[in-house]
């Protein structure tokens, strides 16, 4: 004979598990939105240059950044210049990209780095300066470039 214990239903126990998994995971949206803000809803300089890193990576910024990581600004910027790489500051593929220090204006909730391409496997420089906004209530995004003049 089999004895007839009582167990809880199976779709209870699964509501209770989703209902603590979402409780953990909405106490911890706050303290992550938070980390990424300074005290005045910015951005941080570190912050600033992993977004510059990724943004531009290993050799130039890749579809994605270009359409979602830079400002309508500079997105007509672009468009305006169909033969040059306004975001590189070039009409090549660089070898390889560093990012310099990061330096933030809060009163101008602008902050910028130079951004040092390689080319030629390295043999010469190229640097140009690429600003971010600083209002951590939005998206980063690359506000604009100043490629400089040569001469």
């Amino acid at each position: 004979m089999f004895r007839n214990a009582s167990r809880p239903n199976r779709w209870s126990v699964f509501a209770v598990g989703c209902v603590a998994a979402l409780g953990i995971a909405a106490a911890a949206v706050p303290a992550a939105a938070a980390s990424a803000l300074d005290g005045d809803d910015r951005y941080t300089a570190q912050e600033i240059h992993t977004f510059l890193e990724d943004f531009y990576g290993e050799q130039g910024p890749g579809d994605f950044a270009r359409t979602y990581g830079i400002s309508p600004h500079l997105k007509e910027k672009v468009a305006g210049n169909p033969e040059f790489d306004v975001l590189l500051c070039a009409q090549n593929i660089p070898s390889s990209i560093d990012i310099g220090p990061v330096t933030t204006a809060q009163s101008a909730r602008v902050g910028w780095a130079t951004v040092s391409t390689y080319w030629n496997g390295g043999s010469d420089k190229a640097d140009f300066t690429a600003y971010v906004d600083l209002d951590a209530t939005r998206p980063i995004q690359l506000l604009d470039v100043d490629c400089g003049s040569e001469g």
